[in-house]
């Protein structure tokens, strides 16, 4: 495995790291030189201290380039770069602003190279270096760049606005990997918590929004009915295909059929369930310890 160092503490983490977990570790610098002697430095330091092979990357100037021409060597080899959490979160809010899609950094490209500190935070990596006894550098342009200003302006106020800002953004992409996966499965039905009380489901070919299930350790409002239980680890929620009532067998289908519920109110229909099981319906099959009034407006 070739690891891409800079010299900084996120790669000389990486380097060292993969070496202790027993894997054959060679590491590759590309050398920029946009930054005078501060580059040839930076070079020297992960030639001599990281035992770097160091490749000339001058010609490129904008970002995006300089991307490009880092990734363009050694690509016969497993590459692993250093990107963390915090490189994450960065990624994020510039393409949410850039783009209008909360898209992050894969922990493997399409070209190989892999990411395997993505779930470390940036202060992990320099406190692993600090604990190990192992020098890094300090790129003195980072400031400048668009990641910079994120780094050093953005994420600070987004902290004071909430202490948990960076993780909930990271979570973004828990959602759209699900929801990705939710739609890509091949099962026959799937259910995904959205948050904000909406459902994704999916069954075959069709997907569709429906409330979550609510726990009844309160009272509930549905639609047009107000519901409460004495009894604990009840919860409320839409009828689901297949539901029957519990210890009876006797499908929910049939039950609003004989109660003549109109086709189009079903699906909003609330039902009181434990577990899978459906103890009540509203209105129509009563049970003990839970108590339902229906509020008509008008």
């Amino acid at each position: 495995m070739t690891a891409l160092v800079s010299g900084g503490a996120d790669s000389t983490c990486l380097w060292h790291s993969l070496r202790e977990l027993g894997y054959r570790v060679s590491a590759l610098h590309v050398d920029h030189g946009l930054r005078g002697e501060e580059s040839a430095a930076d070079a020297r330091f992960c030639r001599e201290v990281l035992g770097a092979e160091v490749v000339d990357g001058r010609g490129a100037t904008t970002e995006e380039a300089l991307r490009e021409r880092r990734y363009s060597f050694a690509t016969d080899r497993l590459r692993a770069t250093g990107h963390t959490a915090s490189d994450q979160v960065e990624t994020v809010l510039y393409r949410l602003v850039a783009r209008g899609a909360a898209s992050g950094i894969e922990a493997r490209r399409a070209d190989g190279v892999v990411r395997p500190l993505l779930p470390l935070w940036r202060e992990e990596t320099e406190a692993y270096c600090r604990a190990a006894g192992l020098a890094f550098r300090t790129d003195s342009s980072n400031p400048g760049t668009k990641r910079g200003l994120i780094r050093e302006r953005i994420v600070p106020l987004l902290r004071e606005l909430h202490p948990a800002a960076e993780r909930n953004l990271l979570a973004l992409l828990d959602d759209r990997d699900r929801l990705r996966e939710l739609l890509a499965g091949t099962g026959a039905s799937r259910r995904l918590d959205l948050g904000g009380g909406a459902t994704a489901v999916r069954e075959y070919d069709s997907v569709w929004l429906e409330r979550t299930p609510v726990a009844l350790d309160r009272d509930v409002r549905w639609g047009e009915w107000t519901i409460s239980a004495s009894e604990p680890g009840l919860k409320v929620r839409a009828w689901r295909a297949g539901d029957r009532l519990a210890g009876r067998g006797r499908k929910i289908q049939d039950v609003f059929v004989d109660a003549k519920i109109p086709r189009t109110q079903r699906e909003a229909w609330p039902l009181v369930v434990r577990g899978d099981e459906v103890v009540a319906v509203p209105g129509i099959v009563d049970a003990p310890g839970v108590k339902a009034e229906r509020v008509v407006a008008g």
